[in-house]
């Protein structure tokens, strides 16, 4: 697993937008870490990746925001509140299968849904508040190269 540690917000946002810029139609992230380790940071660098202009929000409440004015449609799920069931009936596979990018926060709930494919971070916080650790993961070829061009 390649980590990379990052030092600041901007420095997230910064990866996640050259990751963004790379992903495909189909592509899965899952995005892995405790409250305010910096995922929906790195999500924002994912949509600006994507050309997507909207302000990016974390999905606790509803489970699934999308934004589709961008190079992409990005669809950026927290399943957090799916921790006792009820994934299969949200129809995840439509979107995993579909005309965007799915980020998804708290995989580990719909961990059965998820396609063979996809690039799981794992986010760290550190003892100084800004600094995060990020452990790269990836399943399949597609994801691998793409971590291997971002951590060069």
């Amino acid at each position: 697993m390649k980590e990379l540690t990052l030092t600041s917000r901007e420095k997230t946002i910064e990866l996640g937008k050259r990751i963004g810029e790379q992903l495909q139609s189909g592509d899965v992230l899952v995005l892995d870490g405790d409250l305010g380790a910096g995922k929906t940071t790195f999500t924002k660098g994912i949509a600006a990746g994507l050309a997507i202009p909207d302000i990016i929000k974390s999905p606790t409440f509803t489970i699934i925001h999308e934004y589709q004015d961008g190079r992409l449609p990005l669809y950026h799920m927290d399943a957090y509140r799916l921790e006792n069931g009820g994934a299969a009936d949200l129809g995840l596979e439509e979107y995993f299968d579909g005309d965007g990018v799915c980020v998804v926060e708290w995989a580990e709930f719909v961990a059965e849904e998820l396609p063979a494919d996809f690039l799981a971070i794992h986010f760290k916080r550190t003892a100084d508040d800004e600094t995060r650790i990020l452990a790269f993961e990836p399943h399949g070829a597609h994801f691998t190269q793409i971590v291997k061009d971002v951590t060069a």
